[in-house]
């Protein structure tokens, strides 16, 4: 076998988005296009001569030939080892987590998160570096500089690798080492929480739960972790099995579309706890019983029970939420009197925070929590963390969170997303939105009246690197808040997130139906921006 240079023409729009480079498959299977890619993040790392990378992706259309491309390039281009997961199977956690564990130059991940799967459907690449965690924006810069620049790329005629069998092969000079995928990871799992108090949990037959995977990368992890090590009964995890198109569901762990588990979790004789996670494994969605936990409330909850978890229990250096996320995290940090920072959304941004020791948990309102374990959001480890806090206080999840209602008062919140909507409307709104920012103080809307409104602007505290543009937010004089912003998580036509959160203090008034009592809100944000007007559409999607 032979190092072969082919000549190749760019692409103008392989721009990496907060989560890499997400398109429809159909779009990575032009020629040259996944390629071209690949070589400009080789290009772009400080070198790849006698490097590791760790390749890894969801299982999704497409996985297995991206991987094989990616095999022959890494080999052309001088890499001394390749750490690949069984079948192609790792999921975003355990990507972070292998990195670590083995000390490599970094990682490629091969998924589109929570987008569907299929042939017709999305893929998705992008390059974690040697902390484990989402390029920064400097590096994802220098990818797509590259990308427009690139005329030719480096592979070979070598043939394809066995994906599943464990053990080690030969591509040029390159040693392609197949391992589990799930045993690095289940091992950090075992270290960070009470696996014994864990198992008398899971054991005791008056507590049932239910995983849903929904056919996605957590399945054989949840099966490993929860059925065989924690000894929760066999069935525990439902759709555990991983799907080229998950099924054929959408593998986005929210109430819409994780809707047999919510079924289960409020049906005649609902379970005690509910979870899912999404197609790469860094989501979570928890459930009490008859009972949504939204991810804001999650992460401060999870903060505020942390001393109860072997891994925290020494303290929490801090923690990081992103500027969308609603704010009751805010609230425990400063009864616990811990820096709590505030940053835009992507979790590469926790990155810096991380390193520098100055976060411990982290997390954003799209069903994602961590913490500096890895550097990646991890659905399963919150899953785990949830578990070890309703066993240590022997109490269901829906009291944990009502106590702590009490406690801190009720951070209301709701997030409305549309969907594929038409990109230059889209765009339309937000700039024309943007135009009327800086005389919005003072406007009434309804009851409500304006305090201040801006584009969110991020100064990175560790770096100084900054990040503009991050989300329209207009906060009301009685504290509530609005938040705008475009989602670059989609494949096709474009997602209006619009976000919205209220603090109730009194505990006799913090039970309400958050449409409810975010209902002054909702009808503010469609008069201020015309959201009706320029989508076409009278009610979102998805509300969680």
């Amino acid at each position: 076998m032979s190092i072969i240079t082919v000549a190749t023409s760019t692409y103008d729009d392989q721009r990496p988005g907060t989560s890499g480079l997400r398109k429809k498959v159909v779009v990575f299977q032009q020629p040259h296009y996944l390629e071209n890619f690949v070589q400009a993040i080789f290009n772009s790392i400080e070198t790849c001569q006698g490097q590791t990378l760790v390749v890894g992706g969801d299982g999704r259309y497409y996985n297995r030939q991206a991987i094989q491309t990616i095999i022959r390039m890494a080999a052309a281009n001088g890499f001394a080892k390749l750490i690949i997961g069984q079948g192609g199977i790792l999921s975003t956690p355990a990507v972070s987590c292998v990195i670590r564990k083995y000390q490599t130059i970094g990682g490629i991940v091969l998924s589109a998160s929570h987008n569907p799967g299929g042939p017709d459907e999305d893929f998705g690449i992008k390059f974690n570096g040697s902390n484990g965690g989402p390029a920064t924006e400097k590096v994802t810069e220098a990818i797509f500089a590259t990308t427009k620049s690139l005329e030719h790329y480096l592979s070979c005629d070598s043939a394809d690798v066995d994906l599943d069998t464990i053990g080690s092969t030969q591509v040029l000079n390159t040693e392609i080492s197949i391992i589990d995928p799930v045993s690095d990871y289940a091992d950090l799992m075992e270290e960070l929480f009470d696996f014994e108090k864990m198992r008398s949990l899971l054991s005791n037959r008056r507590f049932k739960m239910c995983f849903d995977a929904m056919h996605a990368v957590t399945g054989p992890y949840a099966i490993e972790i929860l059925e065989k090590r924690l000894g929760a009964p066999e069935g525990t995890v439902m759709n555990g099995v991983p799907s080229e198109n998950f099924g054929g569901g959408h593998p986005d762990p929210n109430l819409v579309h994780a809707h047999e588990l919510v079924e289960r979790m409020n049906g005649t004789e609902p379970l005690a706890f509910g979870a899912a996670s999404d197609g790469d494994g860094d989501r979570n969605m928890v459930l009490g019983s008859g009972f949504y936990i939204n991810p804001c409330d999650s992460l401060a909850l999870l903060l505020d029970n942390a001393h109860l978890v072997p891994a925290y229990k020494e303290g929490v250096a801090g923690v990081a939420r992103s500027m969308p996320t609603g704010r009751a995290v805010d609230r425990v940090a400063a009864a616990l009197e811990i820096p709590c920072y505030e940053t835009p959304t992507g979790w590469k941004f926790f990155g810096n925070l991380m390193d520098a020791g100055k976060i411990t948990l982290c997390g954003e309102e799209s069903f994602g929590t961590g913490s500096s374990h890895v550097r990646e959001k991890d659905g399963l480890w919150a899953v785990l963390f949830w578990l070890n806090i309703v066993a240590e206080r022997n109490q269901p999840a829906r009291t944990i969170v009502r106590e702590h209602w009490s406690k801190y008062g009720r951070d209301y919140f709701s997030r409305h997303d549309y969907e594929n909507v038409d990109s230059a409307k889209a765009s339309e709104m937000i700039e024309q939105l943007r135009t009327k920012l800086s005389t919005m103080a003072g406007q009434q809307v309804g009851d409500l009246t304006v305090e201040s409104a801006d584009d969110y602007h991020y100064i990175d505290p560790i770096d100084g690197s900054e990040s503009a543009k991050q989300g329209i937010r207009i906060l009301f004089t009685d504290g509530s808040r609005i938040v705008m912003r475009l989602s670059g998580t989609g494949t096709s036509g474009a997602t209006l997130r619009v976000y919205f959160d209220r603090y109730e203090g009194d505990p006799f008034h913090v039970s309400h139906d958050p449409q409810k009592a975010l209902a002054d809100l909702i009808i503010a944000a469609d008069q201020l921006a015309g959201i009706s007007a320029f989508t076409g559409r009278q009610k979102p999607d998805v509300i969680t």
